[in-house]
């Protein structure tokens, strides 16, 4: 009979210990997220969507990304390749007001014919307007290659 009430006694403590603990982790604290959080979101999907329309070569979903002047320093900077994988990774990112400077580690590799360039840098990207649109590549255009072979 002793064993029993130890037991029970036993089961009954665990089971009030597992009732605080799961009360205690159950609540969840909501944080909003901050206007700068969302821009610093909304200019890396920009230029993942530059990326993209480059890598593809659908140069209207580029233009959709970009001011006038944007787009046309884009276009201007483009070479000729058959195929090309571009990766970019996000490093910092400035807001000022309506302007965002957005920094991104690239890193490409450009195929033309039987030459194979591989490159890697890091990009400045000037994005200002509501929705954002690339205005400029303030330097480290990864757009740029592969340079002419000498």
């Amino acid at each position: 009979m002793r064993k029993d009430i130890r037991l029970v006694a036993r089961l009954f403590v665990l089971g009030t210990l597992m009732v605080v603990l799961a009360s205690a982790c159950g609540k969840k604290e909501v944080k909003l997220v901050s206007q700068d959080s969302k821009m610093a979101e909304e200019a890396f999907s920009v230029a993942d969507a530059l990326r993209s329309a480059y890598v593809k070569k659908d140069f209207a979903s580029a233009a959709e990304k970009c001011s006038k002047e944007g787009y046309k320093d884009f276009i201007d900077s483009i070479k000729h390749f058959d195929s090309a994988d571009l990766e970019f990774t996000p490093r910092w990112v400035e807001i000022d007001k309506t302007k965002v400077y957005l920094n991104i580690a690239w890193k490409g590799t450009w195929v033309v014919g039987k030459d194979t360039t591989r490159e890697r840098g890091m990009a400045v990207f000037l994005l200002d307007g509501m929705p954002l649109k690339m205005v400029k590549i303030v330097r480290g255009n990864p757009f740029k290659y592969p340079e002419a072979q000498q």
